[in-house]
């Protein structure tokens, strides 16, 4: 039965309006030297919320876990055809959640005991919740399962009759976030982390797609739409104050030449649904109303733009190549947030060249986004072999340039870096021998920012926005960004971190924009990361993700996985 519902299209009024209240909120969520952006005063830690989302009393499909890496190397991943594709079915599915979404390793710290997943998060609290949608599949029942990365397993929350019609298997994978999670820890500053994760998950997805040799294509649409599919907005399933779930992106897996599947919402049939959501935290302390806000004010009410719409690449895009041989799996699971790092280690220039590079457009993972131009990188250098320290530019988009030029002070060296590849658009602009201790004060007065070898700023185009939602699309381009980061920093041997903490407008004088009213800034620091020699903490130990399915093979935890979320 066709989709009845209708995306409403703001008005320039409300559109302005909402664009407004999108500002607002990231101003006044600003963190800043003489003050944090509100938050808790106390944690308790022993009433933490807890990390799984389930819907109690949904039918529950087991998937299987892996037994062989995909051989597919890091190398060839960005390369069209470099793995061969995998029919729909339990297996390639199971793979697919895997690699992406699922459990990395459990730690344990004394009497302490956690979980860390592929997909990074703020904190490790991860706010998003992973969703199919399916027909035609062996094995599945048709219709939308919420995907459970405690049991590596699918919840079937709305079953629908099989289709008689078109035989084609069809999947979809969607995102969606609990802010609480986020905000019980952070407080106001949440819904950054929450739209930073969720563009980490679409960069996961991204690449465990790659190595089932699928397509992770992004299939836009309003909010409320994908609301209703997910069931996200039927009251009586999420009783007794369960925490609600924010619809935020909606993806196709596509294999090599199938043509694009209706979208869920024209399937065939009344779904029949099961499942009540568990309630995370049974007493919260804080109430943070600023969230909301900026949730219904940024929700997108028709489908945002596509990539017809963004600016042109710099360059074509062209295959990434690292000189590691390792399977991409491999690089995939060991990844962590490293929590500190060794303050003398260096780098080659010969090899940031290609980390650079694989943070141009046109390649995997932006295409998991409409759109992925519109945020820039600020390159702090500390410890490069070759590459004066300094802050250097890197643009990513001839408008991105452009407005970059247009904001940046022309006291800047704004110098072409000589030894940088042809196709790479590094600036120089100022060298900086003690800049190291500079951005440890930036970060929030971490040493993560001053022992790293590197450090970044991402760097969004703010205002004018064109629509409010393209404030959720810059936050998540960032935490894209930072999935590159953290994958290409495993490939070089070192590792990365993310970093939500910073002081927003301190950096942005630090680098000499005009100070200008919030709802006006051209520029806004959005994300902060690291890189560097990680130290790992050997008074805690690493076990297999999941040794609690002692019915399913099981994968050894890496003997040198690193003791980091």
């Amino acid at each position: 039965m066709p989709d009845t519902t209708t995306a409403a299209r703001l008005s320039d009024t409300e559109r302005v309006s909402r664009c407004a209240l999108a500002a607002a909120y990231h101003e006044r969520t600003k963190h800043r030297l003489e003050r944090y952006a509100n938050g808790p005063e106390t944690l308790d830690w022993d009433a933490q919320p807890d990390p799984f989302r389930r819907y109690r009393g949904a039918p529950l499909t087991p998937l299987p876990l892996l037994t062989q890496e995909p051989a597919t190397p890091w190398t060839a991943l960005g390369t069209p055809g470099a793995a061969p594709a995998q029919a729909f079915g339990l297996d390639s599915l199971g793979a697919f959640f895997e690699l992406s979404l699922a459990l990395a390793a459990w730690k344990q710290a004394g009497p302490d005991r956690w979980s860390v997943r592929i997909n990074p998060s703020s904190g490790n609290l991860h706010p998003t919740e992973g969703w199919l949608l399916c027909q035609g599949v062996a094995g599945l029942p048709d219709g939308v399962h919420h995907y459970a990365p405690h049991e590596h397993a699918l919840e079937l929350r709305a079953a629908r009759p099989a289709d008689a019609g078109d035989a084609t298997p069809r999947v979809f994978v969607a995102l969606s976030s609990i802010a609480w999670r986020e905000a019980w820890k952070y407080g106001e500053r949440a819904l950054r982390y929450c739209l930073l994760d969720a563009g980490h998950a679409a960069g996961a997805l991204a690449y465990a797609a790659a190595l089932q040799g699928w397509a992770l294509q992004p299939r836009p649409v309003a909010a409320h739409e994908l609301a209703a599919w997910l069931g996200l907005d039927r009251d009586g399933d999420f009783p007794g104050g369960a925490e609600r779930e924010e619809p935020e992106l909606l993806f196709e897996l596509c294999p090599p030449g199938q043509s694009p599947a209706p979208l869920p919402g024209l399937w065939p049939h009344q779904p029949l649904w099961h499942g009540h959501a568990n309630r995370l935290d049974a007493h919260p302390m804080y109430r943070w109303p600023v969230i909301d806000q900026a949730l219904a004010a940024t929700r997108p009410t028709e489908a945002p733009a596509t990539a017809e719409n963004s600016v042109r690449p710099l360059r074509p895009p062209s295959p990434v190549t690292l000189g590691d041989p390792r399977h991409a799996a491999t690089l995939i699971r060991r990844r962590r947030s490293a929590q500190r790092f060794d303050a003398q280690a260096r780098l080659d220039a010969s090899a940031l060249w290609p980390l650079l590079q694989a943070l141009l457009p046109g390649q995997l993972p932006f295409s998991a986004l409409p759109v992925a131009d519109h945020v820039h990188l600020l390159l702090f250098a500390h410890r490069v072999d070759g590459l004066a320290p300094g802050a250097y530019l890197l643009p990513r988009s001839e408008g991105g340039a452009t407005l970059l030029r247009r904001q940046l002070p022309v006291s800047m060296d704004w110098a072409p870096v000589p030894d940088a590849p042809a196709e790479l658009p590094l600036w120089r602009l100022a060298a900086n021998p003690a800049l190291a201790g500079t951005l440890r004060t930036l970060n929030c007065h971490q040493a993560l920012g001053s022992d790293a070898v590197l450090g970044f700023a991402l760097l969004a185009e703010f205002q004018p926005l064109p629509t409010p939602w393209a404030y959720r699309e810059r936050l998540m381009e960032a935490g894209l960004l930072g999935q590159v980061l953290y994958l290409q920093a495993e490939a070089m041997g070192l590792a990365g971190t993310g970093i939500g903490c910073f002081f927003d407008d301190a950096l942005h004088q630090l680098i000499g924009l005009t100070p200008t009213a919030a709802a006006q800034a051209p520029l806004q620091s959005v994300y902060h990361f690291t890189i560097g020699r990680p130290l790992v903490d050997a008074r805690i130990a690493t076990t297999a993700p999941y040794a609690h399915l002692p019915a399913r093979p099981q994968r050894l935890a890496d003997a040198a996985d690193r003791s980091t979320p």
